[in-house]
């Protein structure tokens, strides 16, 4: 199995958004991930759904002239969970909440991406776990539905803060809702100390999959402090004949203290370090603290 490399356009927010493209375009990456975050990214919702054809297809064209595919298409609605999250308790805020994800799906479509990833939703503390959840698998399925519709794969990405912040709940929405998969993110549970193989059952959920480093208590670490070992996860994708991409996400904010590393340096490291895996499964990977 080759891995398909991108780089996430949000990683360098001090450049331009072509700046960013071409930045990833230069270090060879052959594809990017694009992030619709509102408030806080290059491209927002609330501006790129004003013409959805017009914005996609430009992006699509600048993506085409660098020799880049859009790997993903990254949808946050609001730079806090809560506020927009997919289960809110208001029907209304549900509805404006699944309005936007469609337009994010023709977004996506005239991109030429064909996948989507978005957020589970919270626990909304002043109801039980169970009532949330059940609206976020309800809302879940009607997205996976709307999505296959369309050609596109929808994942989600269980988080810190979220519904679901530990493989267990990651778990418990890929078999509640048929066709999800997980834009699988190791460091959200390794922050917490999880060890890797309390990870590692859920790669046979990924379609989608985000590298960085990260150590017990750091969301996003030094590619010289990380302690999951990549090399054996590349491995098992390849035993899984794991189909979908490896996009390469270092994040520049004061949350999670996602401010204290070099992005670029990192960046290139972990791209030089995926690269340099040897091809056939079973062969001796390394860690990444050696």
């Amino acid at each position: 199995m080759k891995l398909r490399l991108a780089c996430a356009d949000f990683t360098f927010p001090l450049l331009s958004h072509d700046q960013s493209l071409r930045l990833i375009a230069m270090l060879g990456f052959e594809g990017v991930d694009i992030g619709l975050f509102e408030g806080r990214s290059h491209l927002w919702p609330s501006r790129e759904f004003v013409d959805v054809s017009r914005s996609a297809g430009e992006l699509r064209r600048k993506a085409d002239d660098l020799g880049l595919d859009v790997a993903d298409v990254f949808l946050q609605l609001a730079p806090d969970f809560r506020p927009c999250a997919i289960n809110h308790p208001e029907p209304a805020r549900r509805a404006e909440a699944r309005d936007t994800f469609l337009e994010a799906l023709d977004y996506a479509s005239v991109c030429g991406c064909r996948h989507v990833t978005i957020l589970p939703g919270v626990h909304f503390e002043e109801e039980g776990y169970d009532a949330s959840f059940g609206r976020t698998v309800e809302e879940l399925a009607w997205r996976v539905d709307q999505a296959g519709q369309r050609g596109i794969a929808l994942g989600t990405e269980a988080h810190v803060g979220s519904i679901a912040p530990d493989p267990a709940g990651a778990e418990r929405l890929v078999t509640g809702v048929p066709g999800l998969t997980l834009t699988l993110d190791y460091t959200h549970f390794t922050r917490a100390g999880l060890p890797d193989s309390a990870i590692e059952p859920l790669l046979a959920h990924a379609g989608h999959f985000h590298v960085r480093g990260a150590r017990p208590g750091r969301l996003q670490a030094s590619f010289k402090d990380n302690v999951i070992d990549y090399g054996r996860v590349v491995d098992r994708m390849r035993a899984l004949n794991y189909p979908g991409w490896v996009g390469v996400e270092y994040v520049w904010t004061d949350w999670e203290h996602c401010n204290e590393c070099d992005n670029l340096s990192e960046t290139i490291l972990f791209r030089d370090f995926l690269r340099g895996l040897p091809d056939r499964p079973g062969d001796s990977m390394g860690t990444l603290t050696a």
